[in-house]
């Protein structure tokens, strides 16, 4: 049995310098694409129902029917995957067969129909600070998965984040019943917190098993493959959102809505538009982040929102920040601290395995 090494010297320092100094750009503009989108769709997610919205099924169809925006990306990788296709290589050996494809997007796809939907009952039944707040519990749920199922250690700073996190949403789900929920029922704002738990718990479930699929079926992670695992299950969820608008009726109740909508009907149809785009915007960043680092470091920077939107919500909803509010607003911050400073230290780890001046690539055995 023989085996091939390959040593690949060090790259000139000014030039891993300034790859590194565009990777930094790269990275910065899709955490601000990421954060910019998320925040602008959630606010507006809320003011759809504020301003008079009901419809669940179609505050569920705007999330993914801008997946069309992605097009462009889309056709972009493709055809930059196939010119720098190394004649030599042979995919279709590993590449899993189209069937596989076909049913993990449908899979995906039905999975982003459930979590869009409870995520708009979330939406619907609780102010925007306690939503932003319970959706934080996804950074404790990631810990959980990913150490189930991407081998992710759970680490001091990792266990004192879940812990941390659990006290955070423990406490808003004792004290459901507040100044700015006065105007609903208890029992709707208990459906509201248990459907964005729900929801935060299956997101993060989706990134996981994401994961799973880049390494163990695709076994790549390049930009048309990213790109293809967010673009059509979108599409599916888009068809979901269009069967649950006409089973449910609600189709029939958007001429209503439009009329009856706080500063009429153009206000309305511009507000479901631009949730559409924001959406897909941070999609956008969350794809870059995924591509140039990684799905748990996109899911990192996309909880940063938790920081924002609270304050937002004061700023756009007059939402009360008060009492066991605040408390659980600054365990949910330590909570996410606490995760992204072992991400940090996980990195730092990776960089230092990294610079020994040469890399040294075994290939397989052969007999």
């Amino acid at each position: 049995m023989s085996t091939n090494t390959t040593i690949t010297h060090q790259q000139p320092q000014h030039s891993r310098s300034l790859g590194e100094y565009k990777r930094w750009l790269r990275v910065s503009l899709y955490t601000i694409l990421l954060l910019a989108g998320q925040c602008s769709a959630t606010l507006l997610g809320r003011s759809y129902f504020e301003k008079g919205g009901k419809s669940r099924w179609i505050a569920l169809f705007v999330q993914s029917a801008g997946f069309p925006i992605l097009l462009p990306l889309l056709f972009y990788s493709q055809t930059h995957a196939k010119s720098t296709k190394h004649p030599n290589n042979d995919s279709s050996k590993t590449k899993p067969k189209i069937s596989i494809i076909f049913s993990l997007y449908l899979a995906f796809g039905l999975a982003m129909v459930a979590m869009d939907l409870m995520y708009a009952y979330g939406l619907q039944y609780l102010p925007l600070s306690t939503f932003t707040l319970v959706c934080a519990s996804q950074l404790g749920f990631n810990a959980i998965f990913t150490f189930f199922l991407n081998s992710q250690k759970l680490t001091a700073l990792i266990i004192n984040s879940i812990v941390v996190l659990t006290m955070s949403v423990t406490l808003l789900a004792i004290n459901t019943e507040s100044k700015d929920t006065k105007h609903l029922p208890k029992e709707k704002q208990i459906i509201g917190f248990f459907c964005v738990l729900a929801a935060s718990a299956m997101f993060s479930l989706y990134q996981s098993l994401l994961q799973v699929y880049f390494e163990k079926v695709m076994k790549t992670e390049t930009l048309s493959a990213v790109l293809n695992m967010n673009f059509y299950p979108m599409l599916v969820a888009t068809c979901g959102g269009i069967v649950g608008l006409f089973v449910s009726g609600d189709w029939k109740t958007m001429e209503t809505e439009m009329k009856e909508f706080e500063k009429g009907g153009v206000s309305y149809v511009m507000t479901l538009v631009w949730i559409s785009v924001t959406w897909q915007i941070a999609c956008v960043g969350m794809l870059g982040l995924t591509f140039e680092v990684s799905s748990l470091f996109s899911t990192v920077i996309g909880n940063l929102e938790l920081a924002i939107n609270p304050i937002l919500a004061v700023m756009v909803f007059h939402d009360k920040i008060y009492g066991v509010k605040v408390i659980a607003f600054l365990l949910a911050i330590w909570g996410l601290l606490s995760y992204m400073y072992q991400h940090y230290l996980d990195e730092q780890k990776a960089k230092e395995n990294k610079s020994n001046g040469f890399e040294v690539s075994k290939g397989e055995g052969e007999i």
